[in-house]
């Protein structure tokens, strides 16, 4: 077993009405002026919004609230919220929402606390020294951004849309409430891109340049079939608890780390990630669903690097799928096709053509991969490291 630093210091409260604890974990963590974070209208039409207002009204916790977050959050509304909490003279950020939310949160939480500083600085080389503690009541399944320390944001102030990720600790939420009752409303759209990105966060740590930790695949190979077990489970009827339980428990353990423990110095593996960097060059420029890039891209990426470690694809296939028959080549391939058939079961694209809804031309296409390596200044992947051109390859596999 390799050596590594395990770090996951958020508090998970998980179960049916659960909300009503968050005056006591926010006065828990030192919260005393909470400005709350939302999305785009659905938190407070489903009344969640106004109970957790009551909620902190009754235990004298003083709030102010903001919403207008969208799926692929922007810098703008972000940089809006920042001025409004420190208006406010907050002290606690809580977030009610998903992925899109919690990252909001994140990137007001550090900006915040750093007078004077603007939220692209820390997206784009400056320190996160400190940060306001962050509180998560989860109304998503799918970004894990409730127990990572990474946040994603899209730059909408600049002449063409560029989206970038940060990596903190500070990041990390105090506290996550977990009430899967609360996802239940969602549309099965993203009730299946949420497991997607559920498997992908999974499959970004399991395709990893280093190995040797062999209890954290185990880890990652029981999660990868009960997300696929379940998540159709959950598309098809979003009132089963059971289904929508076991998935929002993924989604939080998908991106805490535990699947990519153990295979880089003192770190936690350090994975893959092309996946992530080819949709988020998608979704940068088109403002497409998050987990629906993931989906678009897998197969292709998978194709096209499975030879960099074949053992490690006849591995997934064997493990996750229970594929034993056949040569190397021909279970690498069915376990590739059996997830193309596991994303289309959550009614995901599994080509970029489905994904854009037209065909790409390759003037496009050649966008997306100059979005995706900053212009040809970077390589992108772990398990097999990607320029441009790979880049662009996969893309045009990917159509």
């Amino acid at each position: 077993m390799q050596k590594f630093v395990y770090y996951a210091p958020t508090e998970i409260v998980f179960g049916r009405g659960e909300e009503a604890r968050a005056a006591e974990l926010v006065k828990h963590y030192g919260g005393s002026r909470v400005f709350v974070v939302y999305g785009g209208g659905s938190a407070a039409k489903s009344g969640l919004l106004g109970r957790v207002e009551e909620i902190l009204r009754a235990a004298g916790i003083a709030f102010s609230a903001s919403g207008g977050v969208v799926p692929n959050p922007l810098v703008s509304t972000a940089r809006r919220m920042v001025e409004e909490a420190r208006a406010f003279r907050a002290d606690f950020i809580l977030a009610i929402g998903g992925g899109s939310v919690i990252d909001t949160a994140k990137a007001v939480a550090d900006t915040v606390a750093a007078p004077g500083s603007d939220v692209w600085e820390f997206w784009t080389g400056r320190k996160v020294e400190t940060a306001l503690p962050i509180g998560v009541i989860l109304t998503i399944s799918a970004a894990g951004s409730e127990t990572s320390n990474s946040a994603v944001l899209t730059n909408d102030t600049l002449p063409q849309h560029t989206k970038r990720g940060i990596n903190t600790d500070l990041n990390r939420p105090k506290f996550a409430i977990l009430n899967p009752e609360l996802t239940m409303t969602l549309p099965k759209w993203q009730i299946g891109a949420g497991a997607a990105d559920i498997f992908m966060h999974t499959a970004e740590r399991y395709f990893a340049p280093i190995l040797g930790n062999h209890l954290t695949d185990e880890i990652a190979e029981g999660l990868f079939r009960d997300v696929i077990h379940f998540g159709p489970l959950a598309v098809q009827n979003p009132k089963d608890y059971e289904a929508m339980s076991e998935l929002m428990w993924c989604g939080s353990v998908s991106h805490v780390g535990l699947t990519g423990v153990g295979a880089k110095g003192d770190t936690a593996r350090e994975g893959d990630w092309a996946c992530h960097q080819l949709g988020m060059a998608l979704s940068a420029i088109g403002d497409y669903t998050h987990g629906a890039t993931l989906t678009a891209v897998f197969p292709a990426w998978a194709r096209y690097v499975k030879d960099a470690n074949p053992s490690r694809f006849v591995r997934f296939a064997e493990k996750v799928y229970g594929i034993k028959e056949g040569t190397e080549e021909v279970r690498i391939e069915a376990g590739i096709q059996a997830t193309e058939h596991y994303f289309r079961s959550l009614g995901m694209p599994i080509t970029l053509t489905e994904l854009l809804g037209h065909t790409p031309e390759k003037k496009e296409l050649e966008a997306f991969a100059l979005e995706c390596s900053y212009q040809k200044t970077r390589s992108i992947g772990g398990f097999k490291v990607l320029g441009y051109e790979d880049i662009l390859n996969i893309y045009e596999n990917a159509i």
